[in-house]
């Protein structure tokens, strides 16, 4: 199975999370504790929790889904597909900086409707997993939005929390 996508943090505000973050995950609090399940990242739908992962990844093709209750590093909450200059599914891989661009747009536009509160008034952060130019070829153009924090992990659902 190809790996899917490129992490990539959104906004500038969430640079915090993305230094501290992976500092975290080797000290154990997000860790690979192998309690939740491996989901591909191809069957992601909002609403789902996530452990943060160990080490940085370039490309990632699963992640260990946990339950919103417990603590964890992300939550889905957007599922974005990609268009340029409203030309849908272009063929050509358009590269991270567009698709970069596209998605600190695509995802702090969904973030309110989600969590309950404007991104720039919230406490919490969002990062996004990208196509890679590998799985473009398998048509894949999906953009996926993550409410993530700055260090502590998240205990509960993001949706509605107005947080």
């Amino acid at each position: 199975m190809p790996d899917r996508f490129r992490l990539r943090r959104g906004a500038t505000t969430a640079l915090t999370a993305a230094l501290v973050l992976p500092m975290l995950g080797g000290c154990g609090l997000f860790g690979d504790d192998d309690e939740g399940e491996g989901v591909s990242v191809f069957s992601i739908k909002p609403g789902q929790c996530f452990e943060g992962q160990g080490e940085v990844k370039a490309q990632l093709s699963k992640l260990t889904e946990v339950d919103c209750d417990q603590e964890h590093a992300q939550e889905s909450y957007a599922i974005v597909e990609y268009t340029a200059d409203g030309v849908e599914n272009p063929d050509t891989f358009p590269g991270d900086d567009a698709l970069s661009k596209f998605a600190n747009g695509a995802c702090a536009g969904e973030y309110g409707a989600y969590v309950g509160v404007d991104y720039l008034d919230s406490k919490l952060f969002y990062t996004y997993l990208l196509p890679s130019a590998r799985s473009w070829e398998d048509d894949d153009r999906n953009v996926i939005c993550f409410v993530t924090s700055a260090g502590e992990p998240l205990q509960g659902s993001a949706k509605d929390s107005k947080r």
